[in-house]
């Protein structure tokens, strides 16, 4: 479960958007509170908060957002549970405070407004309460069983991990088999692996590198392997070609029946890749000796 949180000024129009109907909106939790209108909540609110006229930023709106999973199986006592055992760790029992779910998308979340301003007039410290509100709605999920914001990161840190595997694999594959002597060439080979190449032309209208979309991710060659990034790849397909990826010795290249440039950094590493081949092939051709 994710936390949310921040002080703001607009406490009616927030409480309208919290219970807006067409959003399936219901309340999950009420404390010291009689209406059940934006405006009677509103009103409710204004009459605590005309103790201490000077914040201006009188209302706290939390988001509470459980996993998708595990917002299918929140029941409405479950998701009140979740509410309370959060007001009461932010310690805000003591406040105003009106809290909405709101089941419109398939990602359920919990809308919790509560009145900065205390019955003794005394503005509730909301200093971090972004970082506050994240570390509390972690415990709390904790305490219930929920995924934490921990969990959800790190499914999503395997999730890349095995994408990039995946892309690797499948460039190492394209290479062995195929040999691409040229930009075009490698990303038809790849294109058929169900991974498509995308070119990142820089302000200086030259090719930078590539993003590789993949099962709905995009990564950065170097992000996916640095044997994939755009140096090495570049050398790679070079070496693949007997008269070389440049043409006619400039720091162009073909792609996708265009002439592009490559980058500086890019075209000196080919360079050096270059000569390092010659020099090795005169040796093996015995040129020198």
């Amino acid at each position: 479960m994710i936390g949310k949180g921040k002080s703001i000024s607009h406490t009616k129009a927030s409480i309208g958007y919290g219970l807006n109907q067409e959003k399936n909106a219901e309340i999950v939790h009420s404390q010291h509170l009689a209406g059940e209108t934006p405006k009677d909540i509103a009103d409710e609110f204004k009459i605590i908060q005309q103790q201490n006229i000077r914040c201006r930023n009188n209302t706290l709106s939390f988001v509470l957002s459980p996993t998708i999973k595990d917002g299918k199986n929140l029941s409405q006592r479950k998701l009140k549970e979740v509410t309370k055992r959060f007001v009461k760790q932010m310690d805000l029992k003591n406040n105003q405070a009106i809290a909405f779910v709101h089941r419109d998308k398939l990602h359920i979340h919990i809308h919790l407004y509560v009145n900065r301003i205390g019955f003794d007039g005394k503005a509730y410290n909301d200093s971090f309460i972004g970082k506050r509100s994240q570390l509390t709605a972690q415990e709390v999920a904790k305490e219930i069983g929920l995924t934490t914001v921990k969990e959800v990161q790190q499914g999503k840190l395997n999730e890349i991990k095995q994408i990039r595997n995946e892309i690797k694999r499948i460039h190492e594959k394209v290479m062995k088999e195929n040999s691409p002597t040229d930009f075009d060439c490698y990303m038809k080979y790849m294109k058929k692996e169900k991974v498509k190449l995308i070119p990142h032309i820089n302000k200086s209208n030259k090719l930078q590198g590539f993003r590789f979309e993949y099962k709905g991710h995009s990564l950065k060659g170097s992000e996916v392997h640095r044997s994939i990034s755009m140096k090495n790849l570049t050398a790679e397909l070079s070496k693949n070609n007997e008269k070389g990826i440049l043409i006619n010795g400039s720091n162009a290249v073909q792609l996708v029946g265009k002439t592009v440039e490559l980058t500086a950094n890019i075209a000196k590493h080919l360079s050096k890749t270059i000569i390092k081949k010659t020099i090795k092939k005169g040796l093996e051709t015995g040129i020198g000796i």
